[in-house]
């Protein structure tokens, strides 16, 4: 399996989008940054800021596409032909509306979900085969309300159900440091005990249409 070597963190750039449900990906990058005490500088050549922290021995690449959402492959593919990495050794941390606030998964491969940045990059790369990190978000109901929703903050009852499970993910990265990717997935999938009982946490939300 190749080795995770670049973390992208998708969002939107600008004050204004720093809260929204769409910037979930940009917070997860930005806090283990922080933890790690790495700096973020602004690469033009990448259209992006870019740090570098280092887990178990291992170097991972951490990216913020500077373009919008719908142009996140311009700044992932250049990233990727620069250092030579393949999309499989690739991380992509983004919000999922098909899954309910509270719900964190990490799979390989599968569609873009309606996901702009997602799609974008697909259609950059030619490919899908690369990791996810769908942070939930819930959904509004209905496709046409998708747009308003995801670029509004989420309200505080779900943002009291996202913060405990995105806060459980950032300790995904000393067992994805590991290389067993599959062993990090069954981790980040199993509840602790204190959560099994709340339906809320339990799973996804029902299939929504796609946005």
């Amino acid at each position: 399996m190749e080795p995770i070597r670049l973390i992208v963190g998708l969002g939107n750039p600008g004050r204004e989008y720093e809260r929204t449900r769409h910037n979930a990906g940009y917070r997860w990058v930005d806090t283990i940054a922080h933890a790690r005490g790495a700096r973020w500088a602004k690469e033009s050549k990448f259209s992006g800021w870019v740090a570098r922290v280092t887990q178990g021995g291992q170097d991972f690449w951490l990216l913020k596409p500077a373009t919008y959402m719908n142009e996140s492959g311009r700044s992932v593919g250049a990233f990727l032909r620069f250092h030579r990495i393949e999309a499989a050794g690739m991380l992509v941390v983004h919000d999922e509306l098909d899954l309910s606030p509270g719900t964190v998964k990490l799979k390989f491969g599968g569609g873009t979900g309606g996901h702009n940045g997602l799609r974008d990059i697909d259609e950059v790369l030619g490919t899908r085969d690369f990791w996810r990190l769908r942070i939930g978000i819930g959904h509004p109901g209905h496709k046409d309300a998708v747009a308003d929703f995801v670029l509004h903050e989420a309200r505080r009852e779900e943002q009291e159900a996202i913060d405990p499970a995105f806060d459980r993910s950032l300790e995904l990265l000393p067992r994805i440091a590991s290389g067993r990717l599959n062993d990090a997935t069954t981790w980040l999938h199993t509840l602790p005990k204190s959560e099994t009982d709340d339906p809320a946490k339990a799973g996804a939300a029902p299939k929504k249409a796609e946005p």
